[in-house]
């Protein structure tokens, strides 16, 4: 009792002086002054080691426990360490800025600074958070990287064939329409472009087909990982089975590319060569033409196009398969040859890209048959097997490649608007094929279907539709609409055509498929800008904005009460 009221009268003493109570956890450790009796006095300490144990620090702010204490020295000396190679005992707690006084490194002492600032931009590590967290900015930047690149390269003297400059809006309307896979030009490319100019723009769809693909299926990778560390909880750790999934994705996607490119160069070759060509030329048309086929570029190198050859099945029938492979997208070809032999196996996505667009695709080859049976400049100077093998390029053509055996400025205005719509819709998810693709179209017209029977779930093949997806849909719908709304009455502002021929080439361009009523070379600069700018948006534009949409998701804890307004 004696010893605590001893204590008690140092802790005033010290407290008097204007000193905090000081020590040791266990023996001796003072009362603070919230805790102690009111009234209670105490004298000065005595001098000696207990004195010397009460002296501290001259303030009193609700000291730090010492166990504390010690643990935030030992946390910033460990720190401190780590940025150095030799490690002291006696180095100061800040760091010195002059050379006598830093930590001496073994060997260079920037090696350390250069390593982490390699590790910072590390391009993998960039490209995966990129299409981790920004995979729209990512497209973007991309693609406008690549444009800027064949444009360049387009405006060479040796691009063209007169080794002459070509113009800044030909070269950027070529370029674009190479990258985006559209096939529209202003100039003619069998006889304007040097071979090199015409390398330069095939390579151009080529890797603008590639990419086109590998950024589809890394936005889609991304909604996916975001939805599932959302919803699942995942650990950090997820991050390198991400970036060991990404690789696979792109090697897949390389490997069936060149396949397909290389299978189709190999049947067009002994084709060119029955036609007289010298061997250089054949393999040369073989391998651009296969390249435009299945990319969906819709470049013809021939100089008398493609028109001679409506009746050549040998011809007809390469450019209507290769269009059809890579209008289904990468995911659908690579789910197909897994479960090749089990199509019960196969995923909802594949099953509705698969009946959507051969659905699509007899029905339009046997709509525009009917609409041009008897027109004497498109179906009607062909024969029968000519006919035919042209409604069955047709049929796959309007929504993705462009390439046609009939020049469309000849069709009939009800074949015109029905390619519109065709075109519209486009082709697969994660394809070279443009529009607002077919499980778009498939999901909007089942839910039509559905509230039409009066069903509460949306279902097709033995599975059931989110809501989300149904809204997405929805979404996507509409802005590619307002786009082209938009850049119509844009182009009918700049130019004295037909509502029929603007609202062709505007869809044409956004929808990246190539056809047109041969306006093209014929707009005034400032339209071809807005087909430029239609071509970057349409093959970007709504991939990005189905990923953005889909990743901004937002839970509500509180929700509004709910009630439903009177509609149509």
């Amino acid at each position: 009792m004696s010893h605590s009221r001893r204590r008690s009268h140092f802790d005033h003493g010290s407290r008097a002086r204007g000193l905090p109570p000081s020590g040791p956890p266990g023996k001796n450790v003072p009362v603070p002054p919230s805790h102690r009796p009111l009234g209670h006095t105490d004298s000065p300490p005595p001098g000696g080691e207990r004195g010397k144990r009460a002296s501290g620090p001259r303030h009193w702010h609700a000291p730090i426990p010492t166990f504390a204490r010690r643990r935030r020295s030992s946390t910033t000396a460990t720190a401190s360490t780590r940025t150095t190679t030799a490690t002291s005992t006696t180095a100061p707690a800040e760091p010195s800025s002059s050379p006598s006084t830093a930590p001496q490194t073994a060997g260079n002492p920037e090696t350390p600074r250069l390593l982490a600032l390699l590790e910072r931009w590390n391009l993998r590590s960039r490209l995966a958070r990129a299409a981790r967290f920004t995979p729209a900015r990512l497209a973007v930047v991309v693609f406008a990287g690549i444009i800027a690149v064949v444009t360049a390269l387009l405006s060479l003297p040796i691009a063209t064939a007169d080794n002459q400059h070509a113009s800044m809006i030909d070269s950027l309307f070529t370029a674009t329409s190479a990258v985006c896979v559209t096939g529209l030009t202003t100039v003619d490319t069998a006889t304007y472009w040097s071979p090199f100019g015409q390398a330069v723009i095939i390579l151009g769809a080529a890797v603008g087909g590639l990419g086109i693909m590998t950024l589809a299926s890394l936005l889609s990778f991304a909604v996916s990982r975001h939805v599932g560390l959302t919803q699942r909880m995942m650990a950090a750790s997820e991050n390198q089975s991400r970036l060991g999934d990404v690789a696979a994705l792109l090697r897949a996607v390389i490997y069936t590319a060149l396949g397909a490119e290389t299978l189709l160069a190999l049947i067009l070759l002994p084709r060119f060569l029955t036609l007289g060509l010298d061997l250089g030329h054949a393999c040369w048309y073989a391998l651009f033409m296969a390249l435009s086929i299945f990319n969906n570029a819709g470049f013809v190198i021939l100089p008398e196009g493609l028109a001679p050859y409506a009746t050549d099945w040998w011809m007809g029938v390469p450019i209507a398969v290769g269009t059809f492979v890579g209008a289904v997208g990468f995911p659908v070809i690579l789910d197909v040859v897994r479960h090749l032999r089990r199509p019960r196996q196969w995923t909802l996505h594949t099953k509705l890209t698969l009946a959507t667009y051969t659905a699509l695709s007899a029905v339009s080859a046997l709509a525009i048959a009917a609409f041009e049976w008897t027109n004497p400049r498109t179906y009607g100077a062909l024969p029968t097997g000519g006919k035919l093998l042209t409604a069955l390029i047709n049929g796959v053509n309007a929504r993705s490649s462009g390439l046609s055996t009939i020049t469309p400025e000849h069709m009939r205005e009800a074949t015109w608007f029905l390619q519109d719509a065709l075109m519209f819709v486009g082709g697969g998810s994660a394809s070279t094929a443009g529009g607002i693709k077919v499980t778009t179209f498939a999901i909007l017209v089942l839910a039509i279907l559905a509230e039409a029977r009066g069903d509460r779930d949306i279902e097709a093949f033995g599975r059931r539709i989110t809501l989300s997806s149904v809204r997405l849909s929805v979404a996507v719908a509409f802005i590619g609409a307002s786009i082209i709304g938009t850049a119509t009455l844009l182009m009918l502002e700049m130019t004295n055509l037909t509502l029929d021929r603007i609202l062709f080439e505007v869809v044409s361009a956004f929808a990246t498929v190539g056809l047109s009523t041969g306006i093209t070379p014929l707009l005034p600069t400032s339209a071809k800008y807005v087909i430029v700018v239609l071509m970057f948006v349409g093959r970007v534009g709504t991939m990005t904005a189905a990923t953005a949409l889909a990743m901004r998701e937002r839970r509500r804890v509180i929700r509004m009460p709910a009630e439903r307004p009177l509609i149509g």
